[in-house]
């Protein structure tokens, strides 16, 4: 019998919450030590359920993986397996980020088609297209994507992204540190993590500049070599915790966090009703009496993330008003409307526009969590409920938080997670 996380609702959260390493910036800089033999430590590091399971890719390229606390240490083969299978990749989309370190220290990669949260169709005909522009060339075979250097290395070049895709920029930034010459990636994603990705490679050796900015420009070194880094703060863990004071209408202080990377969601808590106090490491939010409704829209960084939109409908439930949010990233993001709906919560999805008419209270019942922050968003919901809210298929929430059950009862929660 899996487990199941049971939340009972009513009491608002007070106290003081630190943030671990990011996600979305660890995962990629697991995966950036391929480009180099020796041993790497990485930082800050999460005790999650996907740095598990991309260790285990690492070990299948041939790496030894050791997380000791929060201290992880990579020992990276001269010769890796240039190979990433199925039974990996299905279970975790960032994997498909290894196509480039793979492709420019080995000249060949062979990587299952990636899996990971069901947010709707994302393919990767961006990451190809600009490591094929590096000189790149691929085939697919029964279902893996084998990728090949026929020149021997890969070639700088001009990319320019249609869209500022996250994992297309890693991928072209990862293959190019590499690269024989300059490469250019105008439009890239500019997001906290990118830079964090990027410092990290300067700091193997590699000549990277304007990570954040409209061009990344990279200056292809010959050779890198293994580094220390600390890993930047999660600011989707430290949002998530926000909401949990708003929801509440507590007083949550969230240490270890940049409030910077977070300027946007902040600035909505505010409209919303809540008092934020902001310092350079922490903020401090003070829940409102009862959350006004806001409209908000999800964009590239620097606008309002994708992966806190589902925490905020769960608040903008109980908001005096109705709220619109729409999806603007990925086309199936509200999946896990119908598990608010039978909490009591009145929402009504027309493709990538959800309108949300808040009610007085939602009421606690057995729910289902489909994605990392869906599943985190059913737990705050159950926060503000009558009654005890039972959340199951809760390995989602572990791929993206460390702990999350205790934290959360570290601020008085009464919460149990338990078969």
């Amino acid at each position: 019998m899996s487990e199941v996380i049971e939340v009972v609702g009513g009491t608002a959260l007070r106290g003081e919450v630190g943030v671990f390493g990011a996600k979305n910036a660890v995962l990629k800089e697991m995966v950036a030590t391929l480009l180099a033999p020796g041993t790497h430590t990485l930082e800050n590091v999460p005790g999650i359920l996907d740095v598990t399971l991309m260790a285990d890719v690492l070990r299948h390229v041939g790496c030894a993986v050791d997380l000791n606390g929060h201290t992880l240490t990579i020992d990276v083969p001269e010769d890796p397996n240039p190979e990433a299978p199925l039974d990996l990749v299905r279970k975790m989309r960032a994997s498909i980020v290894v196509l480039g370190p793979l492709l420019a220290r080995v000249g060949k990669a062979r990587v299952a088609f990636p899996g990971g949260d069901d947010l709707g169709a994302r393919p990767i005909d961006m990451h190809m297209k600009a490591l094929e522009k590096m000189g790149a060339d691929f085939s697919l075979e029964h279902g893996v994507l084998v990728g090949t250097v026929p020149d021997g290395r890969l070639q700088g070049a001009d990319l320019g992204l249609r869209f500022p895709s996250v994992g297309a920029t890693e991928n072209a930034v990862l293959a190019a540190v590499l690269a024989e010459g300059t490469t250019t990636v105008g439009n890239p994603a500019r997001e906290p993590e990118i830079i964090d990705l990027c410092r990290h490679l300067n700091e193997m050796g590699a000549r990277i500049e304007g990570a954040g900015t409209n061009q990344i420009i990279v200056q292809g070194v010959d050779r890198l070599h293994p580094a220390t880094h600390h890993v930047v703060p999660d600011r989707l863990e430290a949002g998530t915790f926000a909401v949990a004071g708003a929801i509440s209408g507590g007083e949550v202080t969230v240490l270890d966090c940049n409030p910077e990377n977070l300027r946007v969601e902040l600035s909505k808590l505010e409209a919303i009703g809540c008092r934020i106090d902001r310092e350079e490491d922490r903020f401090t939010v003070h829940g409102p009496d009862r959350p006004q409704a806001v409209d908000i829209a999800t964009l590239p960084y620097p606008g309002f993330h994708t992966d806190m939109q589902s925490q905020f409908v769960a608040l903008l439930s109980i908001a005096d008003g109705t709220s619109m949010v729409t999806e603007n990233l990925f086309d199936n993001r509200f999946s896990y409307v119908g598990e608010l709906a039978r909490m009591g919560a009145d929402i009504t999805v027309d493709w990538q526009h959800a309108t949300v008419r808040g009610v007085w209270q939602l009421s606690g019942c057995p729910v289902m969590a489909n994605d990392i922050r869906a599943g985190a968003a059913l737990v705050l919901a159950g926060l503000a409920a009558d009654g005890t809210t039972t959340v199951s298929e809760v390995h989602h929430i572990d791929r993206g938080y460390e702990r999350f059950t205790e934290r959360l009862a570290g601020l008085g929660a009464q919460i149990l997670r338990h078969r």
